[in-house]
This record gives structure tokens, sequence and C-alpha cells, in this order.
């Protein structure tokens, strides 16, 4: 099967970037492992833009903008729905339905397009809120649909994969990770109500993961607060 090279070299491939915690942890391996990167981020309306004003290290960095707002059913893109600020029972109102399928199919369009045999993604099953699209039945089940839906993939030049390298880590061991290649955590925003200045709530069930992480991990936690 083809793959397409940049002048040094490296395979390409397209990276989901939020400018969140375990996404920059995901492109800094993905250019560990000598890849090509090609970032991608979405403005999908979510309350925590100041996310998307982090730096990013790749070859390309796109925003695209998909209105999620229009579907609604989720408080990050809702401002009538309250984020939680205590521990939710079940699959809190913080999903986002479909985000993670709609950020995928967009990361396999501009993969095609690239012939980028990979899509790095930081998906995580141990320390998350619960989220069914950051399984790995999910990211199965969409590496087959990969296959399936695209030109590529019929005609057999590419086989696309979904890397997910944070998928089975805890939150210390991403940032443990992320320190080891030179991450800087203070460029990052996690928070779900992050104020325009990217300085974070402190309450809401991200904060939380994010402050647990540090502490677990024996990092000094670099995230500014607003309250």
């Amino acid at each position: 099967m083809n793959r397409v090279e940049d002048m040094t070299g490296s395979q390409r491939a397209v990276v989901l970037v939020s400018g969140g915690l375990d996404s920059a942890t995901v492109l800094a391996i993905a250019r560990q492992q000598g890849w090509s990167c090609y970032a991608l981020s979405l403005d999908y309306g979510q309350r925590h833009r100041a996310e998307l004003d982090a730096a990013v290290r790749a070859v390309e960095h796109r925003t695209m903008r998909l209105d999620l707002g229009g579907i609604g059913g989720s408080a990050l893109t809702d401002a009538s729905i309250a984020v939680p600020e205590s521990p939710q029972v079940g699959i809190p109102i913080t999903y986002v339905p479909a985000r993670n399928t709609l950020m995928l199919a967009l990361a396999l369009g501009w993969a095609e397009v690239l012939q980028a045999s990979r899509i790095f993604i930081g998906v995580n099953a141990v320390d998350y809120s619960g989220y069914p699209d950051c399984r790995p039945a999910f990211i199965e089940a969409f590496e087959r649909v990969a296959l399936l839906a695209t030109k590529a993939g019929v005609e057999g030049t590419l086989a696309f994969k979904v890397a997910t390298p944070l998928i089975d880590l805890t939150k210390a061991q991403i940032i443990r990770r992320g320190v080891e290649l030179g991450v800087d955590f203070a460029m990052t925003v996690s928070c779900y109500q992050a104020d325009a200045q990217g300085r974070a709530c402190g309450q809401c069930d991200s904060c939380r993961l994010r402050r647990d992480g540090f502490q677990g991990a024996g990092v000094p936690d670099p995230t500014r607060y607003f309250r």
C-alpha cells in the first residue's frame, strides 16, 4: 500500500488536538514516534474555547468549524445547561452527542486527502468521565468504518489506523509521559468552563481529573484558576 512521505521522509498522520492536556501529549507522542503531524482542531461551539488557543507544533494546523450547538443536549454546547461541579452517576451531561464520531470522520477525510495512514486521538478509558466514545470498542468500530467508507480503504491503497496511545493510561501516567516528552502543560486548558484567559474553574469533572493527575504524578500543577 502507498504511503505518502513529507520531505523529511516521515509518514503523515492527522492528530486531533483540542488544546487540552491529553491531546498535547498525544501530539508529542506522535512526533516522538517519527510521524509528520498534521493537527486538526474542531471549533464546535464548546464553552471552553480557550483550548483552541493552545500552541501546536505540527507541519500544518487547521481549525474546522462544526456547529454541535445546533444539536444541543450537552452542557458543553448549550449555555442553558449548567456544567456539573460534583461527580455524576452514569454518563454526565457534559457528554457531547456523537462528538468523537464526527471529529474522527473529519480527521479521516483529511487523512484520505493527505494519504495519511494514521489518525491520533487522545481518548482515555481509565481516568475519564465515562463517555461511550472514548472506549476501545468504539475505536475498533470506527476503524472498520474507515475501511468501508473511503475510496482509499475500498481500493486498498491505505489501511487507516486510529492510534490511541493514552487509552489505557491513568491521568498521572499521561502527565508523566508528557513531561518526559517536554510538553508544556501550562499552555494547555482542560476546564469545561474556562474563562477567556484560559483560567480554570477548579470545580468541574475535567478540572478534578487534571488536578488529581498532577497530584498522582508528583508534578507541580501549572493550571491557572479564576476561583
